[in-house]
């Protein structure tokens, strides 16, 4: 392959940038660098994974980059701070040995992220519908075609702070 065609398929790819630390917090002073540090990566983006292990999706190698970059900005002046990007395909085949995956891996999950597909038929990217959705719209057309008569609409459910 061309490495211009390479790098827009690295481009267009979700990655995640997996951050881990250590932080001194025997004194006042440590304890306020420590937490100063963890609220600013929740700033940037970055979800807490388990303890001291923070993580963060970006869509394309070079917003991976650049977040590391804006995680350089906050550096506490002690510490052990270690970054790693991981591609999804690596991020799914991680197992979990103990436990479960934790409510922010379920919510910034890769198919929560992506909203638009591309479309064939129309040549043009549109709104990804879930796989519930077009099931619930395919058995509301069954029930109308069987029953002959109008139906209303359904009041639209109240939207997660979650849901796409």
């Amino acid at each position: 392959m061309r490495p211009k065609l390479v790098m827009q398929m690295i481009e267009d790819k979700f990655m995640r940038v997996l951050l881990m630390f250590d932080m001194p917090t025997k004194t006042k002073k440590e304890q306020k660098h420590a937490t100063k540090f963890r609220n600013n990566l929740i700033k940037l983006g970055y979800f807490m994974m388990q303890f001291s292990v923070y993580m963060r999706i970006c869509k394309g190698l070079s917003s991976a980059k650049a977040s590391i970059n804006a995680v350089k900005m906050i550096l506490p002046p002690q510490g052990n701070v270690r970054v790693l990007i991981i591609t999804e395909k690596q991020f799914d085949a991680m197992e979990i040995l103990l436990g479960n995956a934790s409510f922010n891996e379920r919510i910034n999950a890769e198919q929560n992220l992506v909203l638009f597909n591309f479309d064939e038929k129309l040549g043009d990217y549109a709104y990804k519908e879930s796989s519930q959705k077009s099931k619930d719209t395919e058995s509301q057309k069954s029930v109308a075609k069987e029953s002959n008569t109008t139906t209303q609409r359904p009041k639209p459910k109240q939207p997660s702070l979650f849901e796409f």
